[in-house]
């Protein structure tokens, strides 16, 4: 039997709801874009783009908990909630009418971003891995299973920053629903148990800063309370 040349890195997890057992995450994917507000917000027009995606790392995802670091080498760290999938199944050309029996359960997350080092990136034509995939960019909260929960498609997402209301949206304003988006990265990637998938976020993205106090949530799915470290 082999052995590994160093220790083996910890495998990322995340908690599930009213249990002690734990969700293994394999890769994490985001929909970029996938409200029209936030499309426009951000100056592109939602009615012409397909899908996109990007990626962070397994290990950048934190629990929605506690005190999340204000990262290095930014000036402008934006918050992003989102609804997040888990995975408990996977394939390559999934069809829509089939795509909701991969989803193993969901939860409430924050895409952050370094928005200063984005636009440096957008400007130059260079990848974004720095502005979305820095350590711990993608706090989520525990998951809830979708035997318990079902399949949410019309409910109220939200953040608020110190006790202000930020971002405010429906599931059912989102461009491409949950079918569609694991659909489209299927036919891109051979997904699989223990993928997360950020649905996108609505808009009102914003500055955060050092002893910002962040709450957020789905209705009917999940909430989280944090600080910005």
């Amino acid at each position: 039997m082999s052995s590994y040349v160093i220790q083996a890195p910890v495998q990322p997890s995340l908690g599930v709801a009213n249990s002690d057992q734990r969700f293994p995450i394999r890769r994490v994917f985001c929909v970029g874009r996938n409200y029209g507000a936030h499309a426009r917000e951000m100056g592109s027009d939602p009615n012409r783009e397909p899908p996109f995606f990007f990626s962070k790392p397994a290990d950048a995802v934190v629990p929605a908990s506690g005190a999340v670091p204000y990262p290095p080498a930014t000036q402008d760290l934006h918050h992003e909630v989102e609804l997040v999938m888990a995975l408990g199944a996977g394939g390559t050309n999934i069809d829509p009418a089939r795509a909701l029996e991969l989803v193993w359960g969901y939860g409430v997350g924050l895409d952050l971003t370094r928005r200063d080092l984005q636009a440096v990136a957008k400007d130059s034509g260079r990848p974004w891995d720095m502005a979305k995939g820095f350590d711990a960019s993608a706090p989520c909260s525990d998951l809830v299973p979708a035997a318990r929960l079902g399949h949410p498609q019309d409910a109220r997402i939200w953040l608020e920053v110190n006790g202000e209301v930020k971002q405010e949206g429906n599931l059912n304003e989102m461009i491409w629903p949950i079918p569609d988006v694991i659909a489209s990265l299927s036919r891109l990637v051979t997904l699989a148990p223990g993928d997360l998938i950020y649905t996108g976020t609505p808009a009102g993205v914003a500055a955060l800063k050092p002893g910002d106090r962040l709450r957020g949530g789905v209705d009917g799915v999940a909430e989280f309370a944090l600080s910005i470290a």
